[in-house]
């Protein structure tokens, strides 16, 4: 056992941000992995044990937590983006809701013993799925936009909604059972709780009402809304306990759907701490968790309580409650299966075993065991699960990795019909008609619209595409495409053209900071390349084979070819860049810019002594 608080903070942080790491390096589910690596840390070799070592604060620090998850969370949720599932949202979560806390309530009684009221306290919070579970998975499956929105507005929404039913399924219990029956007891619970909605509403206006006036400077406007977030958190659920995560929900969604811009500039910075604390309490919940706890989950009726769970309550409560939607069989499907139970069941639960055990109910103890089983068992089995559901419904994105080409000119739409030809989706976009006219005139998809506009985000989905290009005329707008989207793409996969050396175009001091990495060889700017085009050059593909090896391609190309990119056998794209190392296997696909062939000059020289003939005669 480590004693160094210090060094447990450090190893918590270390193991959650590993976690994560080597779930995106092996393509694992992230939520898997921490799960895991949590256990092997706390039970399994006794490493550490925070829930005793941290003592007090252990709770405080779990709360707060997922009050920020939970505000970041719901910051996305803007009204805008549910355009067209609002009835199936609403429906599954409060018709929905309903049917899964009566349901598992009852799996609770009579599958795994529980009594009535312990059952009704622990279905109403076995609702909740959340975004700390949700939102890993759906940035591994890359399910289509219908099915991703709707498990994350469910997730977000019912997390809160969940917790609430826990206590309001407690105080129930209370009212009835006490010796002294006081109403006033059920009308604090009503009151609280609506209470907390106003109060994140008014916390969430009254913060987008500052920074849009400037009374708050840029650089605090980070630190105002952390201070804000955990003030309201903290107001709300000393009124009343789990009614802080409705406050901040509430507070997330005013402000998203206040459109406010340095709200959306600081979203990607707040993105970043949800992962850091996501990865971090996961980590700390599991090594919290007893070698009797985990022996306990292989108990019948714990297992026989997950399986109606998986299997039974959630399909059921999916498909009767968005009878009469829009929802097709396979949405349907997908969604009645993914329900990952992650932190606030953890949280709640082992806060409602020791109240109900206070209150007499003995079979309580049994609940923190009964949640790990659940959380465990839907995390993995979901986690592995959801891309493989998502392909054989047919709700996935997944395919070759796709490029995003911002600016229509002949050589971005040479470029995009290439990277079509080899079976690489492509879409082309720009805020000109007349400059993708040559994209639509050759059957390229292409999207009409500024795409640094925020609607571009409700109306072009780009979860297809891993590779942006930023190839307009301008350097210093290819720089902010690239720089806007560096959290989405990555820096490594935002591309744009080399720096023209224009006058006024005094960029060459930026460009390490700002914008993407520049394409191909120096010099190869936007007037070089369509220049090129113009001029006849062709874009050539060449398959590298065991006998026609990379090194002899290279050795028969013309001097004044451009190499472009290599499409790997695995399907990855590699765009060539001044810093890149020039090379390709066998199986691989290069693409150049090559000049014409003979014989295609001197078609060209024929085609331009006729075109001068005709206008010869035209002039006589």
């Amino acid at each position: 056992m480590i004693d160094s608080l210090l060094l447990q903070f450090m190893l918590i942080g270390f193991l959650g941000v590993g976690s994560q790491w080597v779930a995106w390096r092996f393509r694992l589910p992230a939520i898997v992995i921490m799960s895991i690596t949590g256990l092997l840390a706390g039970p399994v070799f006794g490493l550490m044990n925070p829930e005793q070592d941290f003592g007090d604060l252990y709770s405080p620090i779990i709360s707060l937590a997922v009050a920020v998850i939970l505000f970041e969370g719901s910051l996305n949720l803007d009204f805008k983006e549910v355009k067209g599932l609002g009835r199936p949202v609403f429906r599954i979560v409060t018709f929905g809701a309903f049917l899964s806390w009566i349901l598992g309530s009852l799996a609770a009684h009579y599958v795994a013993g529980l009594a009535w009221p312990v059952a009704f306290t622990i279905g109403g919070l076995f609702i909740v799925t959340g975004p700390t579970v949700i939102m890993p998975l759906l940035r591994q499956a890359k399910l289509k936009p219908r099915p991703a929105k709707i498990l994350k507005w469910e997730g977000i929404i019912v997390d809160p909604i969940g917790a609430l039913l826990a206590v309001f399924a407690f105080e129930i219990i209370v009212f009835f059972m006490g010796s002294n029956v006081d109403p006033s007891s059920l009308l604090l619970f009503f009151l609280a709780s609506a209470f907390a909605v106003f109060l994140g509403w008014v916390c969430g206006k009254g913060v987008g009402w500052m920074f849009e006036t400037g009374y708050v400077p840029e650089f605090l406007k980070s630190p105002v809304v952390f201070a804000v977030v955990i003030a309201c958190f903290t107001v709300a659920d000393e009124i009343m306990h789990e009614t802080g995560l409705l406050s901040v929900t509430a507070m997330g969604m005013t402000l998203a759907n206040m459109h406010i811009s340095s709200i959306a500039d600081m979203r990607h910075f707040k993105e970043n701490i949800s992962l850091l604390l996501i990865s971090t309490i996961f980590v700390m919940l599991t090594a919290s968790l007893t070698v009797e706890t985990l022996v306990e989950i292989f108990n019948f009726q714990i297992i026989g309580f997950v399986a109606l769970m998986l299997f039974i309550v959630r399909p059921l409560s999916i498909f009767l409650s968005t009878i009469g939607t829009d929802l097709s069989k396979a949405e349907k499907l997908l969604v009645g299966w993914i329900a990952p139970r992650g932190i606030v069941a953890l949280t709640v639960a082992s806060y409602f075993a020791s109240v109900l055990a206070a209150e007499g109910f003995e079979d309580a103890y049994i609940l923190i065991s009964l949640t790990f089983a659940l959380v465990f068992t839907t995390v993995v089995a979901h986690g592995f699960s959801i891309g493989w559901l998502a392909k054989k419904l047919g709700l996935s994105m997944e395919g070759p990795p796709g490029v995003l080409i911002a600016g229509g000119s002949a050589f971005s739409t040479g470029l995009a019909k290439t990277l079509e030809e080899l079976k690489t989706p492509v879409l082309l976009t720009d805020s000109s008609w007349q400059r993708l006219s040559r994209a639509r005139s050759r059957g390229i998809e292409s999207y009409h619209g500024e795409i640094l506009s925020e609607q571009t985000e409700y109306y072009l989905d780009m979860t297809p595409y891993e590779y942006l290009i930023a190839a307009t005329e301008l350097d210093s707008y290819n720089a902010l495409v690239c720089t806007t989207f560096v959290p989405e793409f990555g820096r490594n996969n935002s591309f744009q053209l080399s720096l023209s050396n224009r006058e006024g175009d005094n960029l060459e001091d930026l460009v390490h900071t700002i914008g993407g990495r520049v394409l191909f060889q120096e010099g190869a700017s936007w007037e070089e390349l369509n220049a090129r085009v113009e001029n006849g050059y062709v874009f050539r593909k060449t398959n590298i084979t065991e006998q026609y090896t990379f090194k002899k391609y290279l050795e028969n190309i013309d001097e004044h070819s451009l190499l472009l990119f290599a499409k790997r056998y695995s399907g990855k794209i590699d765009f060539f860049t001044p810093e890149t190392e020039y090379r390709a296997d066998s199986g691989d696909v290069i693409v150049s810019l090559m000049p014409p062939s003979k014989e295609f000059e001197k078609i060209q020289e024929k085609l331009e002594g006729q075109r001068k003939d005709q206008e010869n005669k035209k002039s006589k």
